[in-house]
């Protein structure tokens, strides 16, 4: 029974030592490869740099007509932000009329405006000023090249594919245009958001659904206008109302300091327990050790953004789990001092801090819950990293430090009570 325990004991102490290592290290192993924290963390704007924006609607719709709007716009502009390849992007509607983006690395404002906040809304316009068919018919839109006619040079250009009544829509339009006389009659304007970008004529009858845009585009140009004619055009108006840019530098000093404190937290943390309750104030390090690793693995797993409201979310579920340890260890230390043995003491202590200990963290979850489903943005971050804490704070007080302090008591290391904080 003591052999057995000491092998398991050194057998989890082994297993915390190597998740500690590959946390900090990473670890590659031919095709296997973990890559260490803090390149498989994803880190929000605060931490990392970027730009974020806040659109305002520009609407008199109320009610559930707005928030039905709203809803599309949030949809459509979360897809034209995928044409962007921002990592994480954040996007919330705040309040009624507002959507916050957040782009974890981008430099450039103006860029993130022009690519979400435009309306987009494209028409395919004849020459006697009525619309043939609209954006709201593109099945697919892509940048391709062809080859220039006049210059028999490639050129990027956006070729579009309608759908089934856009294709029809089109080949009536183009047949309109053919029974005119060469000239203006032909013309049909390809207009995006009021701005005409090409005005070709037409040469023939269209009947195969497809078209292409051409403008003089660069390939940068011609993906950007694909990307806001595949999302779509947002039903409502937007206006930019605020936006800025938080320089990489500034994210990164905001995260090592968070790091640097949150080092020096639990390194106090640490100690005290040792201190105040010996024995089993190492294994609650021990069990806050494993607890750290489950929490950040999750949130990898997750493909969670962690930010600085996160951290902080991180840094309070850590004190939590230290206070579920410091109440079973004091029902452990009074069991002790009314003379029953360290194992009966164990056990008892356990069972009478059981209740309380689930309250205690049952109240804070039901917040984190709360913040999660009516914050936004950062509250957000907060509210997950809090969430998960709580969980994983149960498991590890309620069962981890629970096995290796039985483990331990198995080992019959001492029997002294003053080595259990009694």
């Amino acid at each position: 029974m003591k052999s057995k325990s000491i092998i398991i004991f050194l057998l989890i102490l082994l297993i915390v030592g190597t998740g500690v290592f590959v946390a900090l290290e990473g670890i590659n192993i031919g095709k296997f490869e973990i890559e260490p924290i803090n390149k498989s963390i994803n880190l929000g704007l605060d931490l990392e740099g970027g730009v974020y924006v806040v659109l305002e609607a520009k609407s008199d719709a109320s009610g559930e007509e707005l928030k039905k709007k709203m809803t599309e716009a949030k949809a459509i502009i979360d897809q034209r932000v995928n044409g962007l390849g921002v990592t994480e992007p954040i996007i919330t509607i705040e309040g009624e009329d507002r959507i916050r983006i957040e782009l974890p690395g981008l430099k450039d404002t103006q860029e993130a405006f022009d690519m979400i906040g435009k309306t987009a809304e494209l028409q395919f316009i004849n020459s006697e000023g009525e619309v043939i068919v609209s954006g709201k018919n593109v099945k697919n839109s892509e940048p391709v090249y062809i080859e220039q006619q006049t210059t028999g040079k490639n050129v990027p250009v956006v070729s579009l594919e309608f759908d089934s009544e856009g294709a029809k829509l089109f080949k009536e339009g183009t047949e309109k245009a053919m029974a005119n006389p060469v000239g203006e009659g032909r013309i049909i304007s390809i207009v995006l958001d009021d701005e005409v970008i090409s005005a070709p004529a037409v040469n023939d009858v269209i009947t195969d659904g497809s078209a292409t845009i051409e403008g003089n585009f660069t390939i940068e140009e011609a993906t950007e206008l694909s990307t806001l004619i595949k999302a779509g055009a947002l039903p409502i108006e937007m206006e930019e109302v605020q936006a800025s840019e938080i320089g990489p530098s500034l994210g990164l000093t905001s995260l090592d300091k968070s790091v640097y404190a949150a080092s020096i937290g639990i390194i106090l943390i640490f100690l005290f327990m040792i201190g105040f309750y010996r024995l089993p104030g190492l294994i609650a390090d021990i069990s806050l050790t494993i607890y750290i690793l489950i929490v950040l693995a999750t949130l990898v797993s997750l493909n969670a953004t962690l930010t600085l409201p996160g951290i902080a979310g991180l840094i309070l579920s850590i004190g939590m789990a230290v206070d579920a340890n410091v109440v079973i260890f004091e029902r452990i230390k009074e069991e002790i001092r009314l003379g029953k043995s360290i194992r009966s003491s164990v056990d008892a202590g356990f069972k009478n801090a059981l209740s309380t200990v689930v309250d205690s963290n049952i109240t804070t979850l039901i917040a984190g819950i709360v913040l999660f489903n009516f914050g936004t943005g950062p509250i957000k971050g907060f509210a997950v990293t809090l969430i998960i804490g709580i969980i994983t704070s149960m498991i590890t007080a309620l069962f981890i430090t629970r096995l290796l302090l039985k483990l331990v008591i198995n080992m019959k290391i001492t029997k002294n009570t003053k080595m259990f904080g009694a």
